[in-house]
C-alpha cells in the first residue's frame, strides 16, 4: 500500500501546525483506478456561493456523504449526506488506518482543470469540534498546497500532492493556519480531494 511512514518534518513544521504527509499511500494504480471509480460513481454537484449580493458557481464540483443525519454548512453552503457509496469505503478505511481514527463524514472536491481551486479557508466550523483531525486523499493530477499562518500570513509552507498522497492536519493547526489549493494557468488533468473528518456534537 505503499509507506506508511513517509513524514516530511519540512516544509510543514512550525508552531501549531500539526501535518504528517503519507506520501504514495495509494500506489499509482490504485490511485487512478480510484479516480475513475469516483468520477463515474459519484453524484458531483456544482454549488453556489454569494459574494458581492450575487450567486457565483464555486470552482469545483463537491459532492458530501456520511452517515445519516450528519448534515455540514460552509461558506453558506449547506449538504446533506446520502450514506456511504460503496467505492468510498477501502478510501475511508486507509485514511483511518493512517490518521488513527474514525471518520463519519467526507467532503469530495474535483478540481476539473487548473482553473478550479479553493482559496484561503480552515476547516474550523463548529460541527467539527475542537482542533479536529482531517484526512486528506489526493486522486489525479499534482497540486500545489499552502498553508499560511492566520495571525501572521507572510509565514506559509508548501508542497506538491500528488495522486495516492494522504496528509493529516489535527491538533490546533485548524485554530492557526488557513490553507488552500491555488488556481494555476498551467495546463493540468483533473483532480479529486477526498477530506474526510468527524462531525461531533450530534
Amino acid at each position: 500500500m505503499g509507506n506508511q511512514q513517509g513524514l516530511f518534518d519540512e516544509p510543514l513544521s512550525g508552531p501549531d501546525l500539526e501535518v504528517a504527509v503519507h506520501q504514495s499511500a495509494f500506489s499509482p494504480a490504485e490511485a487512478d483506478r480510484h479516480l475513475q471509480t469516483l468520477l463515474r460513481e459519484i453524484d458531483w454537484q456544482q454549488e453556489e456561493i454569494r459574494m458581492f449580493g450575487k450567486k457565483m458557481p464555486i470552482p469545483r464540483l463537491t459532492a458530501w456523504y456520511g452517515d445519516k443525519g450528519l448534515s455540514y454548512t460552509y461558506s453558506g453552503i449547506e449538504m446533506q449526506p446520502t450514506g456511504w457509496a460503496d467505492c468510498l469505503a477501502p478510501l475511508r478505511e486507509r485514511v483511518e488506518e493512517l490518521a488513527g481514527c474514525s471518520f463519519n463524514s467526507v467532503l469530495l472536491n474535483l478540481y476539473r482543470s487548473g482553473e478550479d481551486g479553493v482559496s484561503w479557508h480552515a476547516d474550523d466550523e463548529p460541527d467539527l469540534g475542537t482542533d479536529p483531525t482531517i484526512g486528506s486523499i489526493s486522486l489525479g493530477a499534482a497540486r500545489k498546497f499552502q498553508l499560511r499562518r492566520i495571525d501572521n500570513p507572510a509565514e506559509r509552507r508548501e508542497l506538491v500532492l500528488h495522486g495516492g498522497d494522504v496528509i493529516v492536519m489535527s491538533g490546533p493547526t485548524q485554530r492557526f493556519w488557513h490553507h488552500q489549493i491555488p488556481k494555476t494557468s498551467k495546463a493540468v488533468d483533473q483532480r479529486i480531494n477526498l477530506t474526510f473528518r468527524r462531525i461531533t456534537g450530534r
